[in-house]
């Protein structure tokens, strides 16, 4: 037999990252061989004999480089016939690993600044996102003034009157993508209106999606990086919002976008709407260099070929300072404003360099600044444009939506895969992700950029369901049993979110039980009439529970998967301290699992249709 398991601290100690400069010490169990030599790797090959602590047990320990870096190892079995090799497993998720021919997999060692930090809002939060224009109006009347200021900014918007009617999907000839200028009018008042909501529903941060002036209504095309949207009020009514969501003790958190502008900004300025003279109109223009022409003006480097999003030369000097100086960099000063920090738009197309910036420029504004990455891969060894890169070494990243993590669990609730394929996911992420950066993780299980959560619950995230023609799309309504298993399945996997590290996530509606398909369905005004009460009062007991109980926030974790449709997760203290080596009295708490929800909702264990 030979077996070493890295999510075992019998074969690994630690299993999870290590400090710079810090000691790693391997066991690996092997009747079949006399010698085993530890392969590592950090640039270099080196290896370092095994020796005997055992009948069959071999142990190395090894120090680890003094940069943060991701470190590899595998093992050289000595036997009588020739020497074999083990590593990591088939799908690279780490524990048992597997005998191989030629190069094995190696299993990864992520080793990370020891000062690595991230805010303690995030790692002890509830974090709420909503969608501005379709969360709440508000009761203030619109100026004129204001009302002129939308009609300059606007002037191709269309307004719904009724805020229940459905979004419209108005379809660009050019390029087939929604062209997201119908507006519902939420606001920032609106938002304000209902912090004693998100405030009762336990939400500690909230991820609000852009806020700055831009065509569309997603507002991932910014036209102005430091004025409000007009639809959604001023500067004033952004600080206000700030100033009274911190009195309540909630953080509110900006989405950046800063990979790409809008062709309607006052940096191309394409359409001539703005006072400026912009890229498209000159190459005179001070904005010229921030973009990359392949024939002036009409053929430039787009973010994915839309021409509405020409990308940024995210290199140029002066695009940087524009982002960071402290004078009046967008990052500082939406900051100062009272913005906690930032969740980064497409994070993994953005240089290292510039993310080690960002991070370096928000630290400065408030060491609690949080920077927050849109990374749907595993963050610590993703590969983009064909470079490795790792976002939680301490140097760039806060942590990521966790999107991995999401996709697992919807999995395990439709039966994609079982209990133990869950706990492996969890387990690695265990193994790669630094505690700072696991525990201030964003675990979602709905987004803008995803199908609703029920929708995906009731098996409507995967196998071409989210590929679907959009005016198809558009008629998805779940069933009355299918709802009811969704709004079971939601529940219970809310709970799992809320027993394991990092905040969970709630995308406005889904705790009042909306359904939607991908965009434009998945961002429908709120359903303040008729949401699901039962639902919304379940959500709230679980996420106010998590802000009760620092055990469930920072301790440690252990979780066992005991049949194909249960997980078991113990969060619990090592010698009366927390994960990150602070005081912590609360005795353990477990916590168990189960897919197992059909029976419930053929019980019709309760869920209603009104919400007040």
């Amino acid at each position: 037999m030979i077996l070493h398991d890295s999510h075992a601290p019998a074969d690994r100690a630690p299993i999870g990252p290590v400090a710079a400069g810090g000691q790693l010490t391997v066991r690996i169990t092997c009747d079949e061989g006399e010698t085993v030599t530890l392969r590592t790797w950090d640039g270099t090959e080196q290896t370092t004999p095994m020796h005997p602590v055992d009948a069959h047990r071999f142990e190395a320990t090894v120090t680890v480089p003094e940069t943060p870096m991701l470190f590899w190892y595998d093992f050289i079995i000595h036997a009588p016939g020739g020497d074999k090799r083990y590593g990591n497993a088939w799908d690279e998720l780490g524990g048992e690993g597997a005998l191989m021919y030629g190069m094995p997999r190696s299993y990864q060692v992520t080793v990370f600044d020891p000062a690595f930090d991230t805010p303690r809002y995030l790692r002890e939060g509830v974090i709420y996102q909503l969608f501005p224009d379709r969360f709440f109006r508000g009761t203030d009347t619109p100026t004129p003034a204001r009302q002129a200021a939308i009609a300059a900014a606007h002037p191709d918007a269309s307004f719904h009157a009724d805020w229940n009617e459905p979004p419209a999907l108005d379809t660009d000839p050019e390029n087939g993508d929604n062209r997201a200028l119908d507006f519902f009018g939420g606001t920032l008042r609106g938002i304000a209106e209902k912090l004693d909501y998100l405030q009762s529903l336990g939400v500690s941060v909230l991820y609000v999606n852009p806020v700055v002036r831009a065509r569309t209504n997603h507002r991932y095309d910014t036209g102005d990086y430091h004025a409000v949207d007009p639809i959604l009020g001023d500067e004033a009514d952004f600080d206000a919002l700030a100033a009274q969501a911190k009195a309540r003790g909630i953080h509110v958190l900006l989405d950046g976008v800063f990979s790409h502008t809008g062709a309607d900004s006052r940096y191309f300025n394409r359409f001539g709407r703005y006072d400026t003279l912009g890229a498209y109109q000159s190459k005179q223009s001070p904005f010229y260099p921030w973009y990359h022409f392949f024939d002036f003006p009409n053929h430039y480097h787009a973010w994915w070929g839309f021409y509405t999003l020409p990308a940024v030369e995210k290199d140029n000097p002066a695009f940087r300072d524009f982002l960071l100086n402290r004078r009046d960099g967008v990052l500082p000063a939406w900051m100062r404003r009272g913005a906690c920090g930032w969740r980064l738009d497409v994070a993994d197309e953005l240089p290292v360099s510039l993310l080690q910036a960002m991070r370096a420029s928000v630290k400065a504004q408030d060491a609690q600044g949080a920077l927050l990455g849109e990374v749907w891969e595993d963050a610590s060894n993703k590969i983009t444009y064909g470079q490795p890169r790792s976002y939680c070494l301490g140097d760039t990243l806060d942590s990521v939506m966790n999107y991995p993590l999401r996709r697992a669990v919807i999995d395990f609730f439709t039966r994609r895969t079982d209990a133990r394929g869950l706990k492996r996911l969890i387990d690695h992420q265990r193994e790669v992700y630094p505690a700072p950066f696991r525990y201030a993780a964003m675990n979602l299980l709905g987004s803008h950029d995803r199908v609703r959560a029920l929708n995906a619950f009731a098996g409507y995230d995967r196998d071409g369901a989210i590929q679907m023609p959009r005016e198809d799309a558009r008629q998805v309504r779940l069933t009355a049993r299918e709802l009811a298993v969704a709004k079971e399945r939601y529940a219970e996997a809310l709970r799992l979110l809320c027993a394991l590290p990092g905040a969970p996530a709630v995308y406005y509606g889904d705790e009042l039980g909306m359904q939607g398909m991908a965009d434009p369905w998945n961002r429908a005004p709120m359903d303040w009439a008729s949401g699901d009460a039962t639902l919304w009062h379940a959500v709230c007991a679980l996420l106010n529970h998590r802000r009760q109980h620092p055990i469930l926030q920072t301790g440690f974790d252990e979780v066992a998967a005991p049949d194909a449709d249960t997980l078991v997760i113990r969060r619990h203290t090592a010698n009366g301290l927390n994960a990150f080596g602070e005081p912590l009295t609360e005795p353990p708490i477990t916590v168990t699992v189960t897919r197992a929800v059909e029976a419930r909702a053929d019980a019709q264990s309760g869920f209603t249709t009104a919400f007040a």
